[in-house]
Parts: structure tokens; C-alpha cells; sequence
């Protein structure tokens, strides 16, 4: 069966949906290299893959016999071919769609949803002749964390039956290949300085914390690349509050959501995610828009227990260079001031935070270029669409 998920598009191309806080791009099917329009049909599979399995499913009827992945080690966010090889002992079952799944090694977490038609729909199970091999190629971003291909077959709310209980993962989808884990992709530091003065919560970003803040630029959530409008974030703190500035170019200055807890997410928006114990479970999500209105969220999973009724006590502000809401005219940019109440968020250490106390945190922002295209921004990247990829979170130490 089909899980509902995070899907992936490689490109960033499509408008963001659903808790889009999360998404950094558009949402996604797997690439998929360029098939045929009759189904490939071997007599026996390569004799170098890189996984072999051997195990069936439907009390024998189909066998896994295994992938090759190519290139076995790419960095994260590069796109490696994933080749699948099944044959027919007796003749399959019908009526089932073929899904892909790579979860996380750790917590078994969805990262991409690679689900399609075996061949493009040139091969459907239905139709696989009996002892031939059956080929399906498709291609996927290389995770940023250790990861596993999950694969199989479903059907309206079933998945077809995996016979051995050690090849599948207690929902019957069959493991497949490892990958992921690049050392490429290290967690990012932030060393956060105590403030000798508050700052003024105006959007302007002149006062002297900022000015001996460190300054951190924001990259391609999905890759890490650089960005088309440069964004510019600081962080400080005292005994009771954690402050956040950003400073975003952009020449259309946007929104059309008013209302706390509409979904800005939606459009363009700045963000921070903050998971005080960094337990990976428990964290905070805290959104600003170009009219400074807030979204705020506590969750005790990564996606789980969402309760947007939670309110984190946060003031902002924002400045606007330029006039807002007109596209007619060319604007600079918009520059925002957060002011977080360390006793609203969840499981907080000390409170105040200690010198040393380790959070995991991130960044984001998610810029819609000329209101069509969106492009997702962090401090951390993630390799995924998700801005709720909790491994792929930074590290945010007090000094």
C-alpha cells in the first residue's frame, strides 16, 4: 500500500502545500529514467549487483532478487540510479502497484517516497511472464543520513505478503540496498553569545547585539547550493529570551494571510525549528511573514502530536524595503526580529541556558520566485523535502 508522504521533486517548480514549513521544494516524485514502451523482460539479472536478496513474496510467486545501486558512494543530494530485478515463479499476483520507500536507519523515518509504475506501467506485475526477469530503473537523491530502500507491492490497503518475517520490516515492505551516511554532510555549529543589551523588536537591524552576533548565510535546503536571493541570519540570548534576526533580499515583498496561524507556510516566510533537549522527538517550530504574522507549533515526533494551539509567546516585527504587495515595483528585501521566551518551549534544559548546553536547531526560509517557483532555504541542509528532517538539524551551543 501507498503511505501518504513526504514525496520529493528534485526541482523546485510547483507551489508548496500541507505544513509546507517543512517542504524544501516542490512536492516530489522520484526521477525516473527514460523507459520504454515495451516492458523489458531479461533471462537472468546482472551479475554485479550490489544487493542481492533472494527473498519472495505471495508464498513464492515473486522473487526479489536483489539492485544495483550506482554509484554505490555519491554525497548527499547526489542522484543515484537505483536498478530492481524480480522474477515470476508462478504467475503473480493481480491488481498491485509497485512502491518505493527509503527510510531513515535511525527511527526508520519516510525520507523519500519513490512510489511508481514498474517500467513507467510498461511492466505491471499482472503481466510479468513466468521465469523472466523484470528490470525497473529509476533514479533518487542520495540521502545526507543512513537510510534504506523499503520495497514491494499494494493494493487498495494492503501490501502483497512477504514470506520471510527477517526480509521485511513487520509492514511488508521488503528491505532492499543501504544508503546514505556521506561524512560530506556534517552538522552545521552555531555558537550563540549572550547579549549585553536587548534588542528593539522593530525589524531593524541596528542595534549592537546584531552587530556582534555572527552572521550565518542560508543554502539550498534540498542540496546545499547557493541561492538565488541571499538570506543572512543572527542569533542571541539572555536569561529569559532567545533572539532571532533575519535579513532576506527579495524585489517582491508578499503575503496575503493576516491571522495567527494562518498557514504562511504557504508563501513566503521565515522560520526556525528548535528542539531544546535535542532529543530528536520534542521540538518547536516558530514562523514569521512578510506582515509579521506568527505560525506557531510544539510537536513530541518528528511530524507527530502538531498542536498549533501552543503558543510560544514570541514578539516580532518586521521591516519592509520596499512597498509590500506590489509586484509592479522592485523591493529591496524584508528583515525580521524574533523575540522567544525560553520558558514557553518545550523541554528546555536550564533556564536560563548554561554556557555549553547543546540544542539542535534549524533555519529556514521559503522564498516563492515571481509568486510560482518555490525555493527552500536552511541553515542546515537536508537532503530531503522536509523541513521536519530532524537528524539533519544543526547544533546550537550557548557560549
Amino acid at each position: 500500500m501507498r503511505t501518504s508522504s513526504l514525496v520529493l521533486l528534485l526541482t523546485f517548480s510547483c507551489l508548496v502545500t500541507a505544513c509546507r514549513d517543512e517542504q524544501a521544494g516542490p512536492k516530489p516524485r522520484a526521477k525516473r529514467l527514460p523507459e520504454p514502451a515495451q516492458a523489458r523482460i531479461l533471462e537472468a539479472a546482472p551479475s554485479d549487483l550490489t544487493f542481492r536478496a533472494g527473498t519472495t513474496f505471495a508464498d513464492g510467486s515473486v522473487v526479489y532478487l536483489g539492485s544495483k545501486v550506482t554509484p554505490q558512494k555519491a554525497a548527499p543530494g547526489e542522484e543515484v540510479r537505483l536498478a530492481h530485478y524480480f522474477q515470476a515463479r508462478r504467475p503473480p499476483p493481480q491488481g498491485y502497484g509497485f512502491f518505493v520507500h527509503v527510510v531513515e536507519d535511525a527511527g526508520g523515518g519516510m525520507l523519500i517516497n519513490a512510489d511508481h509504475e514498474v517500467q513507467n506501467g510498461a511492466a505491471p506485475l499482472a503481466s510479468w511472464p513466468v521465469d523472466k526477469v523484470i528490470e525497473d530503473v529509476h533514479s533518487i537523491p542520495m540521502p545526507a543520513v543512513p537510510a534504506r530502500v523499503m520495497l514491494g507491492f499494494w493494493r487498495g490497503d494492503e501490501r502483497l505478503h512477504v514470506d520471510e518475517a527477517s526480509a521485511h520490516d513487520g509492514s511488508h515492505r521488503m528491505m532492499g540496498p543501504r544508503l546514505g551516511g556521506n561524512a560530506a554532510a556534517e552538522l552545521p555549529e552555531y555558537i550563540v553569545r549572550r547579549a549585553s543589551a536587548a534588542p528593539t523588536i522593530d525589524g531593524v537591524l541596528d542595534d549592537a547585539v546584531w552587530k556582534s552576533a555572527s552572521p550565518v548565510v542560508l543554502r539550498g535546503s534540498f542540496d546545499g547550493r547557493e541561492v538565488r536571493l541571499r538570506t543572512e541570519a543572527r542569533l542571541a540570548y539572555d536569561d529569559e529570551f532567545l533572539y532571532v534576526a533575519f535579513d532576506a533580499e527579495d524585489p517582491d515583498v508578499w503575503g496575503t494571510m493576516r491571522k495567527r496561524d494562518d498557514p504562511i507556510y504557504e508563501q513566503e516566510v521565515v522560520e526556525i525549528f528548535l528542539d531544546a533537549n535535542a532529543d530528536g522527538r520534542t521540538y518547536n517550530e516558530l514562523q514569521v511573514s512578510p506582515h509579521n504574522v506568527n505560525f506557531d507549533a510544539s510537536f513530541v515526533g518528528r511530524r507527530q502530536g502538531m498542536d498549533v494551539s501552543w503558543d510560544s509567546g514570541m514578539k516580532s516585527a518586521v521591516k519592509v524595503r520596499g512597498t509590500l504587495d506590489d509586484a509592479s515595483d522592485t523591493d529591496e528585501g524584508w528583515s525580521v526580529e524574533m523575540r522567544i521566551p525560553f520558558a514557553r518551549l518545550s523541554e528546555v534544559p536550564h533556564i536560563p541556558p548554561r554556557p555549553g548546553d547543546r540544542w539542535r536547531f534549524n533555519l529556514y526560509r521559503l522564498e516563492h520566485h515571481g509568486r510560482r517557483t518555490v525555493e527552500g532555504q536552511a541553515f542546515s541542509p537536508l537532503f530531503v523535502g522536509d523541513f521536519h528532517a530532524l537528524p539533519r538539524f544543526a547544533w546550537l551551543t550557548f557560549q
